[in-house]
């Protein structure tokens, strides 16, 4: 498998450290609000990640943390009246509740950085010893970070370029600007913790490093490209510096969301939250959107775009039934598949995987599940080829496909009929559509066709299409959807 390494700016072959086990640490949230469309992507990026090494037979052990006391936190529980832990547990238990609707699975760990305040104190503790940070009068401890050579290797960034812009605000007992708090010393009101150099908490980025420690070295740290700098970057100085030992091998970044081609911000007004975007669409349209761009690229979120993205799901779902429903009604007989599709079917088996291993091209793998979409409904529109046994075997497979593509995606999985049930009836909302309206005109319109009044019924299906719904009538009966 190939895998974007921000470190080395390149591709490059992933091989776990340790044969057969893979460490995975990730960034979390910090739990002061609810999440919003760029938190969506960055855990659906890292779920499929680990979903595709697990397919690989990898033993992954993955972690993502809280980050549970922090300014914003602090903020939000003063502004709200609130006790700082009672936020930071409402928006965890939110952050869980919005991950699993979206079908993200749990991490094998989910640390929470008020757990390991000792831990984050040893680090501080090491790093003054060797010179490496130091206390000031206030009680904050910083890190020098001209102490640390490699300094921006993540980011690329050059200790001449930071300095022109670096400057010690008022009140701070930096000796250079360039140095980042490791420990903040307490201020009234605020949450703070016995510490070596009196009363305080952490600061962000010592977090994560005492959160990680456990796996290291890890095979991969990922987050948002909003994290190289200055979180990650901060976070390999103090833990490398430290422990004299590599964080991790591979930096694995996801790109940004914008909403309708501008940068997501509440100034803006577009600031959009998972629940937000859930009122009108169903979580596997959201999952699908998100994944429809390779990771590392940026994603433009609007309404237009989701509707793309439930059409080419609603695709996918009506094949899975047909399929159904073919191998349920047909009397096999003994016709073999022509070579040409036979062999064209067979080549696309790998493809999905082999897109996923070039740096986890979701929307290459994508391209081939339509391919093998679209192969299935040719298929099924001939009427001769699909009754035969080599049909059969065919429709079979593309199932056992669809179930593989579901373990790995986190897609494809529901039972399809239900599912474009659920679509339709969404898409009828989310157009202000009165549904119970729909039934009774359907309920008629039954009616009308079971009297033979046809002149009725299609004056039915006339004001059912002036409400965007479209009327099919099939073997099965009548069936509705939306335009």
């Amino acid at each position: 498998m190939l895998l974007y390494n921000t470190l080395t700016r390149k591709k490059e072959t992933f091989t776990p450290l340790r044969p057969g086990k893979v460490h995975m640490y990730v960034c979390g949230i910090t739990a002061y609000d609810l999440c919003h469309i760029g938190h969506a992507r960055s855990a659906i990026v890292f779920d499929l990640l680990v979903r595709h090494l697990r397919a690989q037979g990898l033993d992954v052990t993955f972690v993502r943390n809280f980050t549970d006391v922090d300014d914003k936190i602090i903020n939000r529980a003063n502004k709200e009246g609130r006790d700082w832990k009672e936020i930071a547990e409402t928006y965890i238990r939110a952050f869980h509740e919005d991950m699993d609707r979206l079908n993200v699975l749990r991490a094998d760990h989910e640390p929470r950085a008020t757990e390991h305040i000792a831990e984050m104190q040893d680090i501080c503790t090491t790093l003054i010893n060797q010179g490496k940070a130091y206390a000031t009068p206030s009680g904050d401890v910083y890190f020098r970070v001209r102490s640390y050579p490699p300094y921006g290797k993540l980011s690329g960034r050059s200790l001449d370029e930071l300095q022109a812009g670096a400057r010690v605000a008022p009140g701070e007992e930096k000796e250079d600007p360039l140095d980042f708090a490791l420990w903040k010393g307490a201020k009234p009101g605020e949450p703070s913790w016995d510490s070596p150099w009196g009363k305080g908490r952490p600061g962000w980025h010592i977090e994560c490093s005492a959160m990680s420690k456990p796996y290291l070295p890890l095979d991969i740290h990922g987050g948002g490209q909003d994290l190289i700098f200055p979180h990650h970057e901060n976070e390999i100085a103090q833990t490398e510096a430290s422990c004299h030992c590599q964080l991790a091998r591979f930096w694995v970044h996801n790109g940004f969301v914008q909403i309708n081609a501008e940068k997501m911000s509440k100034s803006l007004g577009n600031f959009k939250t998972i629940r937000d975007i859930l009122d009108g669409y169903l979580p596997e349209t959201l999952r699908f959107f998100l994944l429809g761009k390779q990771y590392r690229s940026p994603i433009d979120f609007s309404a237009e775009a989701m509707d793309e993205a439930e059409r080419a799901l609603h695709r996918v779902y009506e094949c899975l039934r047909e399929v159904r429903l073919a191998l349920e009604r047909a009397k096999w007989k003994k016709i073999a598949l022509p070579a040409d599709l036979a062999k064209e079917w067979e080549e696309l088996a790998p493809t999905v995987t082999e897109a996923l291993d070039d740096d986890l091209n979701s929307a290459q793998a994508f391209g081939h599940i339509f391919t093998q979409v679209r192969l299935v409904n040719r298929l099924l529109e001939d009427k001769a080829l699909r009754a035969g046994d080599g049909a059969k075997a065919l429709l079979e497979d593309f199932l056992r496909r669809a179930q593989d593509w579901s373990r790995l995606f986190g897609l494809f999985g529901q039972e399809p009929e239900a599912f474009l049930l659920a679509m339709r009836d969404q898409k009828a909302r989310r157009n202000k559509v009165d549904l119970a309206r729909v039934e009774d005109l359907m309920a008629q319109r039954a009616t009308a066709r079971q009297n033979k009044d046809f002149a009725r019924s299609d004056a039915l299906r006339d004001e059912l299409a002036a409400l965007g719904v479209m009327v099919r009538d099939t073997p099965q009966g009548q069936l509705w959807d939306m335009d």
